[in-house]
């Protein structure tokens, strides 16, 4: 019997000895701590030298020197003005995009993407002239218009995607027709709804997530990156925690450092480069005349960061934890790497289609409302082959078509690269046939170089 008084020690077997100390996770080292996407960082670097070649190219048309620092100096594709722009015209195919990564994941296709977009424009302009104005009696410029309206078109995307997933997944019908049928449908319908004409100009409200008409100021565009610094830093704290829990490999504290360098120079460097772009000044004084009031002289302001790229951030954080948090994320790359492994462990592969063309059609309808809102009316054009323009993003980015693979991150530089091209060429006078050859010939490549890339990888393809 062991003794109360004297508790057994090292030298008693009565007593239950200690296991041994959990070891430390294990540290990486060189280079390989930093955990850079090689495939990502190319496409950061494609996208760098894109930037460059047109900042030269505007520098040189308007210089007479042969001096390529001048033409760098002198070029316009990399004001203020110009990246403003870039970001703005990039949101509505970027936050597509990022529904696509999940459709192709999937092993499937989505070519009613730009079809949709034009319906559910159509929905919330017709809501906005005619149905809450007229019908509901509510009057133009009322405060419930733009919700309204905007919740009426994120709901009939929403339905028509899971019906386009409801035929693929339970009906069979492959995904190719389903949305081919699509793409032609809803263009017309669109068109039936608007009786072919432009409607416009939308409410006041509405428009604020267009770019130019809504933005949040100086002021607050350094206090929200301030604080996506201090919530990007708190991520990789919790990250670098939750890996010493579970024992897994860390990064050097030099890695943490530098990547957290990286991403607040970035976020901070973007809200400074927005925050040069200045109001101009005939607009100030417009504005201040609306108030009853005179501007003062000298008065200077700045635009600040959009509404809508604050909209694309919040989608492209949320589907980021989609993709790598929930179990729904995880069944849809499952179900893509592997379609009968995943229903045979009882994943309802039907039910996941049906659910990710909905959140397809839900991203369709938010992208209209930033690209009609930008417009400032509803066009029967709009949308118009930006099923090409989202389906290139997803691939340029590295989503794979064989299904299984793809980042959200990357459609959205995808997207940014698609955009920057187009508007790098139109700055230089490249007629709209060949921007088109140019794009095409830049999608096929990107598709080569990830399929060479995963060759030499080992990677599926």
């Amino acid at each position: 019997m062991v003794d109360a008084i004297h508790p057994p020690d090292a030298t008693n077997p009565a007593r239950p000895q200690p296991g041994p100390a959990p070891a430390a996770p294990p540290v990486k080292t060189g280079f390989s701590a930093l955990e850079i996407d090689t495939r990502f960082l190319g496409m950061v670097g494609a996208f760098a030298l894109i930037c460059l070649a047109f900042q030269l190219w505007t520098g040189l048309r308007i210089s007479s020197s042969a001096n390529p620092f001048e033409w760098l100096a002198r070029g316009t594709f990399l004001t203020p003005r110009n990246i403003f722009n870039l970001t703005v015209q990039t949101v509505s195919v970027a936050i597509m995009a990022t529904g696509m990564v999940f459709v192709i994941v999937m092993r499937h296709i989505d070519l009613s993407v730009g079809s949709l977009l034009g319906t559910c424009s159509a929905v919330m302009a017709m809501m906005q002239t005619v149905v809450l104005p007229d019908w509901a009696g509510l009057g133009l410029g009322h405060g419930l218009i733009a919700p309204i309206a905007i919740i009426t078109g994120l709901v009939a995307g929403t339905l028509i995607g899971a019906f386009h997933g409801w035929l693929v997944g339970y009906m069979m019908v492959p995904a190719f027709i389903v949305t081919l049928g699509g793409l032609l449908v809803w263009r017309n319908v669109a068109w039936h709804l608007s009786g072919g004409q432009t409607i416009g100009p939308l409410d006041a409200n509405f428009q604020l997530f267009g770019g130019t008409n809504g933005t949040i100021g100086e002021f607050w565009s350094w206090v929200v990156g301030v604080l996506a610094v201090a919530a990007t830093w708190g991520a990789m704290a919790v990250a670098r925690q939750r890996r010493i829990r579970y024992g897994f490999p860390l990064k050097p504290l030099w890695a943490e450092m530098t990547q957290g360098a990286i991403f607040a120079g970035a976020i901070l460097g973007f809200v400074a480069i927005v925050n040069s772009y200045q109001i101009p000044t005939l607009r100030l004084r417009r504005m201040f005349e609306a108030r009853g009031e005179v501007m003062p002289e000298g008065y200077t302001a700045a635009f600040g960061l959009p509404i809508s790229v604050l909209v694309l951030a919040a989608v492209a954080i949320g589907m980021m934890v989609i993709a790598g948090r929930t179990r729904l994320g995880r069944y849809i790359y499952a179900t893509g790497g592997n379609p009968e492994a995943a229903a045979l462990s009882g994943i309802n592969t039907r039910l996941l289609t049906v659910k990710v063309f909905a959140i397809m059609g839900f991203l369709c309808a938010l992208s209209a409302v930033v690209a009609s809102a930008r417009l400032t009316f509803h066009s029967n054009d709009i949308g118009t082959l930006d099923e090409l323009r989202v389906i290139a993003a997803a691939v340029i980015g590295g989503t794979a078509l064989s299904g299984g693979l793809g980042t959200i991150y990357g459609a959205i530089l995808g997207a940014l690269v698609m955009q920057s091209l187009q508007s790098g060429m139109a700055m230089v006078g490249v007629e709209s046939p060949y921007q088109n050859i140019v794009v095409g010939v830049v999608l096929v490549l990107a598709v080569l170089v990830d399929i060479l890339y995963r060759r030499r990888h080992g990677e599926r393809i």
